[in-house]
C-alpha cells in the first residue's frame, strides 16, 4: 500500500482531545480498511500565516499513513464535513519517516537553547568599547580627490579648464 502524510489545522475553540478524537476517526477508518496510522505527531496550537474562518490560531496534526487511496479519498470526505477543521493537506510520500517531524525537532531545539538563545554582546559589535577618538563621527574626514572642481580638471586633461576661451 502507498504511503502518505496528512497535516491538517483544527479550530483554535477546540480542545485537544477533540483533536485527538478526529485523529483517531481517521485511525479507526484505515484499520477497518486494511491500513495503519505509522506516525501521530500533535504540533500544538500554532499562529496562521492569515485569518482562515475569522480564526487567528490553529491545532496542527500531523498524521503518518499506510492505506490504500480508496481510503485516503473517504479520510478527505469526512475531513470536509467536519466543521472543526478548517484546512487539510494529503500527500503521497515515498516511505513515512521515523523520528520527530522537522517542526518538533525545531522546537526541542528551542527548549534546549532557550526561547532566544544567549544575549549577543552588542547591536553590531562583538562587545568591545570604543574609545570617543575611534568613533566615526570624531575622525576628520579624508579629502578625495574629486572634491574639489579644480582637481577634477587637472585629472583630464582633454576638458577645457574655463569658458571663457
Amino acid at each position: 500500500m502507498p504511503f502518505y502524510e496528512c497535516v491538517l489545522v483544527a479550530r483554535s475553540e477546540v480542545t485537544q482531545q477533540q483533536v485527538e478524537s478526529i485523529a483517531d476517526q481517521i485511525a479507526s477508518l484505515a484499520e477497518a480498511e486494511g491500513g495503519a496510522v505509522k506516525k501521530r505527531e500533535y504540533w500544538g496550537l500554532r499562529s496562521l500565516a492569515y485569518r482562515i474562518k475569522k480564526n487567528r490560531k490553529g491545532h496542527y496534526m500531523l498524521l503518518g499513513l499506510d492505506v490504500k487511496p480508496s481510503v485516503v479519498t473517504e479520510m478527505e470526505r469526512q475531513l470536509r464535513i467536519n466543521e472543526d477543521i478548517l484546512r487539510f493537506l494529503t500527500v503521497r510520500v515515498p516511505a513515512i519517516e521515523e523520528g520527530p517531524s522537522p517542526i518538533l525537532a525545531r522546537r526541542s531545539e528551542e527548549r534546549e537553547r532557550g526561547l532566544r538563545g544567549p544575549k549577543p554582546a552588542g547591536r553590531f559589535d562583538s562587545g568591545r568599547r570604543r574609545a570617543e577618538e575611534e568613533r566615526e563621527e570624531f575622525r576628520a574626514r579624508e579629502p578625495d580627490e574629486f572634491d574639489e572642481r579644480a582637481g577634477l580638471l587637472d585629472e583630464f586633461p582633454g576638458l577645457p579648464e574655463s569658458e571663457e576661451e
